[in-house]
């Protein structure tokens, strides 16, 4: 069972709005503009919408026009507001000089403004508007500047955090100001009263798919006497306000939600949202002993939570949530994709390391009890999960004390060589940028630190992990050769570089690290070559198999296994991924071997090269990895599940 707890993200689509869709399309399918009667019951269902938002939103007067979301309100608002800024100029009449954005707004409306302004060759300063530490605007900055303002745009509630803006504090600072304003209500839609038209507020963009209804539904409030210039000029649709034939499918689905949210027997209300809000709190603070949430509980919607697990990276928890089949993110979904800090949290001051620990947990107010149950259960088994010791010796290979851990950063590649018994490890190439996370690491489980080596010329990683860990970077003096419980580690001087053979107690593998990896010398020719360069970290002197053909979908996974029923399949995901949720696939169960553990295991895979590989992990990306391996490694019967397990099911 999926737990969705992402719907700031975007949201299902209520029932009722599907069946209004169908509706729309199967039985009220005219165009709008038509005059003739399947025109006029178009028209009917969409005026009905509108009279629906004109209620919800509290704006008996002024435009309220459907479009396609909350982007293309803000485009709309933006280029009507410069646009009477450049005439008011024309007129030689004062109008400001400076565009303010909240600095946490969406990157929707900073990113609209500058292209605008470049566009329309306004000239206007772009400035954002600071926050405090609780998210919201400063006040005293904003009574400043607002002489000065054009337009200023901040938001009714934050995407990120759930904080809640302080609109009649923005309106007072704005009383002697000519600024027009916008306010982005996407996030306030069903979690907070409106009544735009007692406000001051010019244009108000709500985008529907955050609230129950489709994808490309939105629309635009626009207050009676505010300047308006339409984004889309064509056939003179909405009555002129925004042209291009309506999506009578999305709008009647908008409307459906409209509708139910004006009766109040759909949706949870307030306390009720905070009371399921105050579960999840509950077991998020039972589950993750060290937690803080990055905004105040009081001043953020009841739907939204953010918080930071220290020593935990936002990656990390999200795999481990995911694992466990709860989808939350770690900020706004347009920005998942870049590996940043959230700027709304550096906005606020928040210390990198928190911020780049930050995750984000909201629901919708259609939220069950169920839900909120099952969620509880599942926070406290990825809190569990977050806990396994990632040094410790592999199930899969019995009787290993040993281990190795590859450690990957921005194309580099370190190794960590530990004994359990022992307690005992070495890093050989750390890189520096995970100094940090390696030190406790080796602190979480004990262990000492015996050396920290590099082979090349680049020994920041070594000297870093040193300062934490305790020691000195390089090979200890005196010392012939470094024992690992009853693994030995040698150093070898090959091509003038330093080189360090690995013999673990166990077995017959060795394994050389160091920048000589191309070197076939006698010796080492069949010992496995662990290098410094994350593409290709891993190889051997024996010549590698045809690579192509290595990706099969779900249907041909399942004849492999069904023709092969000796096939390993292994999740190469995380050690805490796979204890927050194990795989399966097509009812077999997987063996966890993480990717940074698959040097380790490549020698015993190899040794059954006639049994089949299958690796798979959440999205394909890291099996994929690990079958380009084993094949480089000369292991041809293997392969790895397409679009990982997120498609497989």
């Amino acid at each position: 069972m999926e737990i969705y707890l992402d719907s700031n993200a975007t949201s299902p689509v209520l029932p009722a709005a599907l069946d209004a869709a169908m509706a729309a399309m199967r039985d009220c399918y005219g165009n709008p503009s038509s005059s003739h009667a399947a025109g006029l019951r178009a028209r009917a269902v969409r005026e009905a919408a509108r009279a629906a938002a004109r209620r919800v939103i509290g704006a008996p007067r002024g435009r309220v026009m459907f479009n396609s979301g909350a982007t293309e309100g803000i485009q709309t608002a933006v280029l009507s507001a410069l646009c009477a800024v450049r005439e008011c100029r024309e007129r030689g009449e004062a109008c400001g000089d400076l565009l303010l954005y909240g600095a946490t707004e969406h990157k929707a409306v900073p990113e609209s403004l500058a292209h605008w302004n470049r566009v329309l060759g306004a000239g206007l300063e772009l400035r954002a508007l600071p926050v405090d530490a609780d998210g919201r605007h400063r006040l005293e900055v904003l009574r400043e500047l607002a002489p000065r303002a054009a337009l200023v745009c901040t938001m009714a509630a934050n995407n990120e955090t759930g904080v809640v803006s302080d609109l009649e504090g923005i309106a007072a600072a704005l009383e002697h100001s000519p600024a027009l304003w916008m306010v982005d209500c996407v996030q306030a839609l069903g979690k907070l009263p409106l009544a735009l038209g007692a406000t001051r507020i010019d244009y108000a963009p709500f985008s529907g798919h955050k609230l129950y209804a489709p994808k490309g539904v939105g629309l635009l409030y626009v207050r009676e006497g505010a300047p308006f210039t339409p984004l889309m000029c064509g056939g003179g649709q909405e009555e002129g306000q925004r042209s291009g034939t309506e999506n009578m499918a999305g709008i009647a689905a908008f409307g459906a939600v409209l509708e139910a949210l004006e009766r109040g027997d759909t949706f949870r209300g307030h306390a009720q949202l905070a009371a399921c809000r105050a579960r999840l709190v509950a077991a998020l603070r039972q589950a993750f002993p060290g937690i803080v949430f990055n905004a105040p509980l009081e001043q953020a919607l009841p739907t939204t939570l953010n918080f930071s697990v220290p020593g935990a990276s936002s990656a990390d928890l999200l795999e481990i949530f995911d694992a466990a089949g709860v989808r939350v993110s770690a900020g706004s979904a347009c920005s998942a994709a870049k590996a940043v800090s959230s700027y709304v949290l550096d906005a606020m001051g928040l210390d990198p390391a928190r911020s780049a620990s930050a995750l984000r947990m909201s629901f919708g107010p259609l939220v069950e009890d169920a839900t909120i149950d099952a969620a509880c259960e599942r926070i406290m088994r990825c809190g569990r999960a977050l806990r396994l010791p990632q040094l410790s010796p592999s199930p899969l290979l019995k009787d290993h004390e040993q281990g190795m851990l590859q450690l990957d950063a921005e194309g580099q590649t370190g190794w960590l060589l530990f004994d359990a018994g022992a307690r005992a490890c070495v890093a050989i190439d750390p890189p520096a940028a995970l100094a940090p996370r390696i030190a406790a690491m080796l602190e979480a489980g004990g262990y000492r630190l015996r050396a920290a080596l590099h082979t090349g010329t680049d020994s920041a990683g070594a000297a870093a992990l040193c300062a934490l860990a305790g020691g000195a970077p390089g090979w200890p003096a005196d010392c012939p050769e470094l024992n690992l419980g009853a693994g030995v580690l040698a150093r070898v001087e090959l091509g003038g570089a330093s080189n360090y053979l690995y013999v673990p107690a166990a077995g017959d593998a060795r394994y050389v690290f160091g920048g000589a990896l191309g070197l076939a010398a006698a010796p080492l020719a069949d010992a496995l070559l662990c290098g410094s360069e994350t593409e290709r970290a891993v190889a051997a002197a024996a010549a590698p198999q045809d690579e192509t053909g290595m990706e099969l979908d779900a249907g041909a996974a399942l004849r492999l296994l069904e023709q092969h029923p000796d096939a390993i399949v292994v999740d190469v995901r995380d050690l805490r991924e796979h204890g927050a949720g194990e795989a399966r696939l097509h009812g077999r169960a997987a063996h966890n071997v993480p990717l940074a553990r698959l040097a380790e295991h490549a020698p015993h895979f190899i040794a059954q090269d006639g049994r089949p590989l299958l690796f798979v992990c959440r999205s394909g990306a890291r099996s994929l990895r690990a079958a380009r391996t084993l094949r480089r490694l000369g292991h041809a019967h293997t392969w790895c599940l397409a679009g990982g397990l997120a498609l497989a099911h």
